[in-house]
């Protein structure tokens, strides 16, 4: 029993030192690992450090190649700026010497035009007072020759008779009666329809007095036969007593008329009128020549074609009343206004 125990007792002791050693062995395997992991470590660090330092060293040396161009730019630029001022200011010089020298020739230039202006006008007064001398020569010239010729026409100038044709004037009247309006001008004949007119005129009265608008009011009626109405006319309303009442009343007056055709000249020649008669035949018929009466509106280039057509009525029986008017002047009335004196 005592060998057993101490055999065991062997073998178990040196199980411990075996433990013991593999536990050493453990131990500075791994004191060696973390030995190399620091030596790694500050490897890497001392790597890291000198590409850093490599970096920063390429950088710094770029930044300065790029400054040394920019500044080399910046000289270059700095000489052309210097260039350019010299020469603004050399340009500047050049523009006060050549505006120096433009106002010497504006001056110089102003006195040469009032010299040729004044010679001009001297030239120009000689010219005009030579053409007016020519111009009143040629027309004495003139008036000598037609003397001249107006005495050979008068020395061989037959005696002539001219016959006068009388036509009786009777007293002149005022006329109250049928009234037929003509107008000529330019030797042309028309009717003026007055009377067709004026009824027109008294309708716009009605209508005129039954509107609200009060004061001058200028309207125009036509065409008629080719002739237009222009007139105005007055409204106002007032009080008027009727059998002791006093009661609102409209009052219209007419305050001036004109008759014009449309356009002119107007009418029917009047050599063509007395020939065939047409025009007077379907105006006059049926009218009584004692109580209608032919007022003619003429103009001073129609009087001798009036004398033709008063025979002309004259030989119908119709008494003749004549409006003259100057040119300019258009068929005109008023509330004013006188009746036409027959013959």
């Amino acid at each position: 029993m005592s060998i057993q125990r101490q055999k065991r007792k062997q073998i178990e002791l040196g199980y411990d030192s075996f433990l013991d050693i593999v536990a050493n062995l453990v131990g500075i395997l791994i004191i060696l690992v973390v030995v190399l992991g620091a030596q790694s470590s500050s490897q890497i660090a001392e790597l890291q450090k000198e590409s850093e330092s490599k970096s920063a060293t390429h950088a710094t040396a770029n930044q300065i190649n790029q400054l040394s161009i920019q500044q080399q730019r910046s000289l270059a630029a700095q000489a052309d700026s210097n260039r350019f001022e010299a020469l603004i200011t050399k340009q500047r010089k050049l523009n006060k010497i050549r505006e120096r020298d433009r106002d010497l020739l504006l001056d110089a230039l102003g006195q040469a035009e009032e010299i040729w202006e004044e010679s001009q006008t001297n030239l120009d007064s000689k010219k005009i007072k030579s053409a007016k001398r020519a111009t009143a020569l040629v027309e004495e010239q003139s008036r000598i020759l037609d003397l001249q010729n107006e005495i050979s026409r008068l020395k061989n100038r037959s005696e002539q008779t001219s016959e006068i044709q009388h036509l009786p004037t009777p007293m002149a009247k005022t006329v109250f009666g049928d009234e037929v309006h003509f107008r000529l001008k330019g030797d042309r004949l028309s009717v003026v329809p007055i009377e067709q007119l004026i009824a027109d005129i008294k309708l716009d009265f009605k209508r005129a007095s039954q509107g609200s608008r009060d004061g001058r009011q200028e309207s125009a009626v036509g065409p008629i036969r080719g002739y237009v109405a222009r007139y105005e006319i007055e409204k106002e309303r007032g009080t008027i007593s009727n059998g002791g009442q006093i009661q609102t009343a409209t009052r219209i007056q007419l305050v001036n008329l004109s008759v014009e055709p449309l356009s002119e000249p107007y009418g029917n020649p009047i050599a063509g009128v007395i020939s065939d008669g047409q025009l007077l035949d379907i105006e006059l018929a049926g009218r009584d020549p004692g109580s209608t009466t032919i007022t003619v509106w003429v103009y001073p280039d129609s009087f001798n074609s009036f004398r033709s057509l008063k025979e002309e009525l004259y030989e119908r029986g119709f008494a003749t009343a004549a409006r003259p008017l100057p040119f300019g002047h258009v068929i005109s009335g008023g509330p004013d206004g006188s009746r036409s004196q027959a013959q």
